[in-house]
């Protein structure tokens, strides 16, 4: 049964959107509070926490001592295990099974409005865990992009969709799998485009930004809008495949998982530079990486209402041999499917090992997590290449572009850096943390995958990081907890080179 605010609130929406689905919902709470309790539980013993002084591990089980004294306990984390349970944490003998009940309880700094998120992040995950998966094999290029139900597999906010109710993540959630009708707003002497913004979107003098149905009901309501073009929700659930080839990425002021996935003036503006930049790079590296080209961006220079227009990854599969484009968030279903499943996943690590290196020595970081990055994978299962999509959170070294006799971009701001440190984090964070793990799905079968990626490596600090050093990940709960600045980096154990046991505290 539903006990917390946002579990009433999703339970009571979904009976007037879709009384049918709510004997499911209810039915999937429990599991859900356990998937989100688990990753909070990663976070919690893995992160640093300012407010944990210490812990040990004993038997099967982890106990954290906090600054006030009291002790938090729970089993073994492996922080690079997927598809984990956690049914409850005990804290000084009390026993929790709701991570937003927990985090109430341990009346940290700034944890109220993290523990909302966390509520709402289990409501949400038990509503996606209603859909049924699909009936048959993905055909359609977007089906692979809608076939994971449970979100970030390391987040606590996983699933939080804050804002959106019940309905709205029916309609417009990717796991649902809806058909989506975009609006379309006029922009007139405040328009600002960049690119061949096509001419079935514009309307005499002015620009039809294309707006996400969200956005126009919550943020736009004072605007005069048009009936816009029909979509296919992506991974992001804010991007869209109109079917022809492209997909437009909008603007939804929203809170989702982390971060509000508003489109900056900045990415309107450098879109197109951006976009020829990395594909000029890419190109130097034999076939092994293609670029999603961005084709057009308009808005009317502010964050609520701005569009990209951007190539499908798709465009860079061959279907008559059988290719087709996947998400490596969506790897795991399709490798599943086939005996050798290591095999592929080792010989998918060495392609992205390799390419992402290469760039790293050229001077260009990605963060190539399950989302951003996709695989050409041919008929029998094997990665042969590799796509990128959405430049918004890439790197660049000027210094190292020279030093390789290659000209810098025409961009300045947050995507220049010249610091080794930080372009190694970006690119290792980014690549093991979001696409290597989850694919392995465990700390184990991670160590064998990055032992066969790196085997040929040559020896050098990137090597040397992927196989000695603690790995670089993002502080996802630290993150939610201390959020000046927005993100903060943490070191996980490499299973390569796994720590010590701790001694049991006294």
């Amino acid at each position: 049964m539903c006990r917390t605010i946002a579990e009433r609130n999703l339970a009571g929406e979904l009976a007037a959107a879709r009384p049918g689905a709510v004997d499911a919902y209810l039915a999937e709470l429990p599991g859900a509070r356990a998937a989100v309790l688990a990753r909070l539980w990663r976070g919690l013993t893995h992160e640093p926490l300012p407010w944990v002084a210490d812990q040990a591990t004993g038997g099967d089980g982890v106990t954290l001592r906090l600054a006030d004294g009291r002790r938090l306990r729970g089993p073994a984390c492996d922080p690079w295990a997927t598809g984990t349970s956690v049914p409850a944490l005990e804290l000084d003998g009390t026993r929790y099974d709701h991570p937003a009940e927990l985090l109430t309880a341990l009346a940290v700094t700034n944890g109220t409005g993290f523990a909302a998120e966390l509520d709402h992040s289990v409501a949400s995950l038990a509503l996606s865990r209603t859909a049924p998966p699909p009936s048959r094999p993905p055909a359609a290029p977007w089906e692979w992009e809608q076939l994971s139900r449970d979100g970030h597999p390391y987040h606590p906010n996983c699933r939080s969709r804050p804002g959106f109710s019940a309905a709205e993540q029916l309609a417009y959630a990717p796991e649902h799998r809806p058909v989506v009708s975009l609006r379309l707003a006029p922009v007139a002497d405040a328009a600002r485009v960049h690119g061949g913004w096509p001419a079935e979107l514009r309307d005499g003098g002015a620009v039809l930004v294309p707006v996400h149905p969200w956005q126009a009901a919550h943020v736009l309501a004072d605007r005069t809008l048009l009936p816009g073009p029909d979509g296919h929700p992506l991974l992001a659930l804010r991007t869209l495949d109109l079917g022809d080839d492209r997909h437009v990425k909008t603007t939804v002021s929203a809170r989702l998982t982390s971060a509000v996935r508003d489109i900056s003036p900045y990415s309107i503006e450098n879109a197109i530079a951006t976009s020829e930049f990395v594909a000029g790079i890419a190109e130097r590296l034999g076939g092994r990486l293609h670029v999603t080209r961005t084709l057009a961006a308009a808005g009317d220079g502010t964050p609520e209402l701005a569009a990209m227009l951007r190539e499908s990854p798709h465009v860079h599969a061959d279907p008559g041999a059988g290719e087709r484009v996947v998400p490596v968030a969506a790897l795991p279903e399709l490798f599943a499917s086939y005996e050798r499943r290591l095999d592929r996943v080792t010989a998918f690590a060495r392609l992205a090992v390799g390419v992402c290196l290469d760039l790293l020595d050229l001077g260009l970081s990605l963060e190539a997590h399950g989302q951003n990055l996709l695989a050409v994978v041919d008929a029998d299962g094997w990665a042969r290449r590799l796509v990128y999509r959405d430049l918004a959170d890439i790197r660049v070294s000027p210094a190292r572009l020279a030093h390789h006799g290659l000209p810098a971009p025409p961009l300045a701001g947050r995507l220049l850096n010249d610091d080794p440190a930080a372009l190694r984090r970006q690119t290792l964070g980014g690549l093991v943390t979001g696409s290597l793990a989850p694919l392995a799905g465990d700390g184990p079968t991670l160590a064998t995958v990055l032992a066969a990626a790196t085997a040929d490596l040559p020896a050098g600090p990137a090597k040397r990081a992927l196989r000695e050093a603690p790995l670089p990940a993002k502080a996802l709960t630290l993150m939610r907890l201390a959020p000046d600045p927005p993100v903060r980096w943490t070191t996980l154990p490499n299973p390569l080179a796994p720590e010590p046991a701790r001694p049991d505290l006294p």
